[in-house]
């Protein structure tokens, strides 16, 4: 009896596992598409900043239209 509530016991274990593991992949995916989205934004700054001189002065404040 013992024996089959450890195995019983360790199944489930197991799959928390496996569910806990998945969720890893899942947020180191997550993690790698807001890191490539971060080097887009930096690159759409770069370049409208070199089109648009007073892009830098200008960014602040549309962020902050944004946010609000």
């Amino acid at each position: 009896m013992k024996e089959s509530a450890l195995k019983e016991k360790l199944d489930i274990i197991e799959g928390e596992i496996n569910t806990l593991t998945d969720k890893i992949e899942d947020m180191d995916d997550l993690e790698k598409t807001i890191k490539d989205i971060q080097m887009e934004i930096k690159g759409l700054k770069v370049f409208l900043s070199r089109v648009n001189p007073e892009f830098k002065k200008q960014f602040p404040e549309i962020i902050k239209k944004l946010e609000g």
